[in-house]
C-alpha cells in the first residue's frame, strides 16, 4: 500500500479540493491511499468523506513562512511520519516552504502543483512571488492544471499538465432534475437563469458579475442569478445586490453538495474571473450542456464543447449581457462524449495518476 500525503489549506468545496476528491474517489484504494495535511483546525466539507474512504487528516497551524512555531511544527510532523515517500503540495507559491522541510527530512518524491495562473488580487502577492522562485529547487516533480498555470508558477522549469478531470456522466443534462431543482428554489420554468459557482473572493470578481446581471435584468425582468458558494466577500456581494434592487432576482445558495443538480437549473454559466488556473467549474458546466460566457483570463483549454465565449473584462456590462442574451432559448445537449474525447473524464486520468504514484512510492530516490 502506497500512501500519498496531499498538503492543502483545508478541504472545502473549492476547485483544487474538488479535483483532489474526484481523483481520490476513482483510485484503487486497496493499492493507494490519500492522507491530508491541512492548515486549519476546523473540520471542512470533505473531511467526513475523506475519513470514510480511509484517509487520515493531520492538522498544522496556519502556514506563516517566517514563523518559527510553524517551521517547528512542520519539521516535527515529517520527523514523526517517515512513512510518507510521496508528498504532493497544493499550497501555490508557498509550496516551497513545505517542499523544503520535506527535502530536509528525506522525503524522496516531492511534488508541487500549480492551480492558478496569477494571484495579483491576493494581498500576500509580493510574499508569494518571493517564495515561488524556490519551488523548482525543492520539488522533484512539477504538475499544473494548465499550461498557463505551469508557466506562471514554475518560471521556465519543466512541468506536466495534470487534467482537472471530472466524473462527466454525473453532470449529464436531465430535464426532470432541472424541473425539480427549479421548483425547490422557487424559480419559474420560463425564467432565464444565469449561474455562477465559486468562492466569494477577489479572484472570482463577483462585483462585476452583479453589474453584468443588472444590465441583463434591465432588458428582461424574468431573469434570475443563481450564486453557488460562500466566502469572505459574500456579505459585500449581498449588499451590492440590495443596492441594485435585485434582491428578489438573485439567489444565494451557500456551499452545496449538489452542484451537479444546480447546474441543471441554469441556462447560461458565467465566470468573469480575474484569473483561473483552469476553471474546473466551467468544465462541469459544459458537461451539463450549458453554454458558458467566460472572462478572457480563463485558460482556453477548458473550452471543449463549442458553446463557450470569452469576453474581455474591459468590455461593458451591457456587452456581456448581449452575449449572455444570445443564448436565450439555446437547446441543451448531452456533451458527455465531448468531455471524454477532450481528455477530461476522470476514469483514464485517475488510472494514470495512480500508476505514477505507485511507481514513485515504491522506488527510493537519492
Amino acid at each position: 500500500m502506497v500512501r500519498v500525503l496531499q498538503v492543502v489549506t483545508y478541504m472545502g468545496r473549492g476547485g483544487l479540493e474538488t479535483m483532489l476528491m474526484n481523483y481520490y474517489r476513482h483510485i484503487d484504494r486497496s493499492q493507494l491511499q490519500f492522507d491530508f495535511l491541512v492548515h486549519r483546525n476546523f473540520r471542512s466539507d470533505y473531511d467526513d468523506e475523506i475519513e470514510a474512504l480511509g484517509g487520515k487528516i493531520y492538522r498544522l497551524p496556519r502556514l506563516v513562512p517566517w514563523s518559527r512555531t510553524y517551521w517547528s511544527a512542520l519539521d516535527q510532523f515529517f520527523k514523526a511520519h517517515p512513512e510518507y515517500k510521496v508528498v504532493h503540495v497544493h499550497q501555490d507559491c508557498l509550496s516551497a516552504v513545505i517542499l523544503k522541510a520535506a527535502k530536509q527530512n528525506g522525503v524522496p518524491v516531492r511534488i508541487a502543483h500549480s492551480h492558478n495562473s496569477n494571484q495579483d488580487k491576493d494581498l500576500k502577492y509580493p510574499i508569494k512571488l518571493y517564495y515561488k522562485r524556490f519551488i523548482p529547487k525543492y520539488a522533484t516533480k512539477l504538475f499544473a492544471c494548465s499550461e498557463e498555470a505551469g508557466n506562471w508558477m514554475f518560471s521556465g522549469a519543466q512541468f506536466d499538465v495534470l487534467n482537472n478531470a471530472i466524473d462527466a456522466r454525473k453532470y449529464t443534462f436531465d430535464t426532470a432534475k432541472r424541473e425539480k431543482v427549479r421548483k425547490e428554489w422557487g424559480i419559474d420554468s420560463s425564467a432565464f437563469v444565469v449561474g455562477h459557482v465559486g468562492r466569494f473572493m477577489p479572484q472570482k470578481n463577483h462585483g462585476q458579475l452583479i453589474q453584468i446581471f443588472e444590465a441583463l435584468h434591465q432588458r428582461d425582468e424574468n431573469t434570475r442569478l443563481l450564486l453557488v458558494g460562500d466566502g469572505e466577500l459574500r456579505a459585500q456581494t449581498e449588499q451590492a445586490v440590495s443596492n441594485s434592487g435585485l434582491q428578489d432576482s438573485v439567489i444565494f445558495t451557500g456551499v452545496r453538495e449538489d452542484v451537479a443538480d444546480l447546474l441543471q437549473a441554469m441556462d447560461v454559466f458565467v465566470l468573469p474571473s480575474f484569473y483561473e488556473g483552469f476553471g474546473i467549474v466551467a468544465l462541469e458546466a459544459q458537461a451539463a450542456g450549458l453554454p458558458c460566457v467566460l472572462s478572457d483570463q480563463v485558460p482556453k483549454g477548458c473550452a471543449v464543447t463549442g458553446k463557450v465565449d470569452y469576453m474581455a473584462l474591459s468590455e461593458s456590462p451591457s456587452a456581456w449581457a448581449d452575449k449572455i442574451c444570445s443564448y436565450r432559448g439555446a437547446e441543451r445537449q448531452d456533451t458527455y462524449q465531448m468531455i471524454v474525447d477532450a481528455g477530461y473524464d476522470i476514469e483514464d486520468n485517475a488510472q494514470r495518476l495512480q500508476k505514477y504514484y505507485i511507481e514513485q512510492g515504491t522506488v527510493e530516490k537519492a
